[in-house]
């Protein structure tokens, strides 16, 4: 039995570890989780057929990634009888079962204790603030059928903005990616968290000459097509609206995520 990873392409941590494996050619099969459809969020109305590459996923394998899973989420990797969840871990065991190339997670103590460091850095900060902007523009407004007030969402991004001018100064400054030359783990977490508010029309690189460079080539790194493939469910975000959802989940749900942004 191969590779097996549990993924739903709107969660950043499963966006690092798609793009990782096909960057590094990593065979596995793709066992697509849909957290925001049936048991989770209730049911989407069928879409239309769409021309657009995207990975072939079939039925929902949300079952599947409990079954695997302790923690009961995605990601989630099986692999023969082992198991494992929490997206480092799952970088890192690919990393080193793939033997992937040097830049990624570096043999060089200092750089990768520079890449560890980000890592550290990345989940009270970037990922403190960034999905915030999904919640209040998306996920909060479809749970209890209005919108928050504007404040709200100018404080999350008061808070992105101290994150992102602490990135761009104390991380990655005048280098071309975070630890210097070349792409690394830490660019490519940070990259998929950045992309939520842009999904849902909060344009972070915008006025943010250096970030958008640094995101040009983070996107040239792994490859323009893939980046976009990877991205293509959170860009179109927005279709969520179109989600059906059973009202006793809506009545149990609204106030978690209204808890989340306290």
């Amino acid at each position: 039995m191969g590779l097996e990873l549990y993924l739903d392409l709107l969660s950043q941590p499963c966006r690092s570890i798609y793009i990782f494996a096909r960057t590094n050619n990593i065979p596995f099969e793709f066992k697509h989780v849909e957290l925001f459809k049936d048991s989770v969020l209730g049911k989407k109305p069928a879409a239309a057929a769409s021309g657009a590459e995207r990975p072939r996923t079939g039925p929902s394998n949300s079952e599947g990634a409990g079954k695997i899973s302790l923690l009961k989420k995605v990601p989630a990797l099986k692999d023969g009888d082992f198991t494992l969840a929490e997206c480092t871990a799952i970088l890192l065991y690919l990393s080193r079962k793939y033997n992937t190339p040097d830049h990624w997670y570096p043999s060089d103590i200092k750089k990768r204790a520079q890449v560890d460091e980000y890592l550290s850095w990345h989940h009270a900060n970037i990922r403190a603030n960034a999905p915030k902007t999904m919640w209040i523009k998306v996920l909060i407004p479809l749970f209890t059928g209005q919108p928050l007030p504007s404040e709200k969402l100018q404080e999350v991004m008061e808070g992105l903005s101290a994150s992102l001018k602490q990135f761009e100064e104390r991380f990655l400054q005048d280098k071309a990616f975070i630890i210097g030359s070349e792409i690394s783990l830490a660019d490519l977490v940070a990259i998929v968290e950045l992309m939520q508010p842009v999904g849902v029309g909060c344009d972070i690189f915008e006025d943010r000459p250096r970030l958008m460079e640094w995101r040009k080539r983070v996107e040239e790194a792994v490859g323009k097509e893939l980046f976009f493939q990877a991205h293509e469910m959170i860009l179109n975000v927005k279709e969520l609206s179109n989600i059906q959802i059973d009202p006793q989940l809506k009545e149990h749900l609204a106030p978690v995520l209204m808890k989340m942004l306290k």
